[in-house]
């Protein structure tokens, strides 16, 4: 059977409709994906829908942090271990990659993995054979589709030393890139309406599950009382739904939300648990939230660089976009979004005149018709009054 769209890929903008393209055009191949985005956009849903999609989505799907595991226990983890292997091991145990035989297992945070993992993790990926830590022989081969994760540019780690080449190619196959909230705000009240209606259910029905159903955070609070776990909120709530007026849903789309989706989520929780009113006012939102009015946006440094971030810096480095932009939206390793942002950049600096984008971009006299026929044919081109 296949799934709806997970909960945090709810959204109507042109971003994520443009991925929900990309994952339906890879589900269905055994390739590997990278995909890249920052925390909390929700690396494993589109993960997780793209096996749902697949024809392994009868089979297993096995996410792994490589972040939260040492590499001893990683090295377990992913390949088993045998009985007496180490203090502890009382009965042979089988890895992940075994458990996900026949279906796809999620590497998210690929990034921080060691470079010693990193060649274990190149070996079977030539291979598909896994030996368990402590024997010496080969168990078994499994075949498993690898979907990797990371919120870091592992071609900056290549340039560093600190991942390995071969891996990065063999990894990178397809390229899912996935757009933060800021380049989505359009999908902010969609998002709300969507965690408000889980979060007001579970307070009616005095449920405590949080974030344990289809977020892909997985962090339900069963300690918390005001949660519904039977020992704050045993009853079902006698209070009408929480509700967000018109002027608040404008504060929470003005906020930049450095944390995603995953912070919009939470932020929602929050405000169903704590509610003292029906009608959420302004004041009753985060101090971090309300910040964002008085506050300028920050300055580029200060957060996490995208995709059309690094886009945008080569090109005004002195990169063409015919060498820096083109020939990977052309190869599908970066989307109409990221396109659209980065001629978004050029357009505020240029005050709305594509001319000076173009000029901007390294383009010569000749190529002005073209970019524009360019941005036309795959609907990337902006309205300029807007920067004006």
């Amino acid at each position: 059977m296949r799934h709806s769209t997970p909960p945090s890929l709810v959204g109507q903008t042109v971003a994520l409709r443009d991925l929900m393209e990309e994952i339906s055009r890879v589900a269905d191949s055994d390739a590997k994906v990278l995909i890249t985005g920052e925390s909390g956009t929700g690396k494993e849903l589109v993960a997780r829908e793209i096996h749902v999609r697949s024809a392994r989505s009868s089979r297993p799907f096995v996410p792994v942090n490589c972040a939260g595991i040492p590499e001893t226990l990683l090295e377990s983890e992913l390949f088993g271990y045998t009985k007496g292997s180490f203090t502890g091991a009382y009965r042979d145990r089988p890895g992940k990659l075994e458990s996900a035989d026949q279906g796809t297992i999620f590497l998210d945070e690929i990034g921080e993995m060691t470079v010693r993992m990193q060649g274990l993790l190149l070996r079977f990926l030539e291979t598909g054979e896994v030996q368990k830590v402590g024997s010496d022989r080969i168990e078994k081969h499994v075949n498993v589709r690898v979907i990797a994760a990371t919120n870091r540019s592992l071609s900056e780690m290549v340039a560093q030393g600190q991942f390995r080449e071969d891996l990065f190619y063999r990894l990178n196959v397809i390229h899912l890139s996935v757009p933060s909230l800021r380049e989505r705000r359009e999908d902010v009240p969609l998002l709300v309406e969507h965690f408000l209606a889980r979060f007001n259910a579970q307070r009616r029905n005095g449920n405590g599950n949080g974030h344990g159903h289809g977020n892909g955070h997985g962090n339900g609070h069963a300690s918390d009382p005001a949660n519904g776990n039977g020992n704050g909120r045993p009853e079902a709530d006698e209070t009408g739904p929480l509700t967000i007026p018109p002027d608040v849903m404008t504060v929470l789309g003005e906020h930049n939300w450095p944390g995603n989706i995953r912070e919009l989520e939470n932020v929602i929780e929050r405000l169903v648990v704590t509610k003292r009113r029906d009608v959420v006012r302004i004041e009753d939102l985060p101090p971090e939230v309300r910040a964002q009015r008085q506050l300028a946006p920050k300055p580029f440094r200060e957060r996490r660089r995208t995709i059309a971030d690094d886009l945008f810096r080569r090109v005004k480095d002195g990169e063409s976009f015919w060498t820096s932009v083109y020939p990977l939206y052309m190869q599908r390793e970066i989307t109409k979004g990221n396109v659209r942002e980065v001629v978004r950049r050029g357009l505020e600096e240029a005050r709305g005149n594509y001319k000076i984008v173009a000029r901007m971009f390294n383009m010569g006299n000749d190529d002005y018709k073209r970019f524009l026929n360019f941005l036309r044919k795959h609907d990337c081109q902006l309205p300029f009054k807007e920067f004006r």
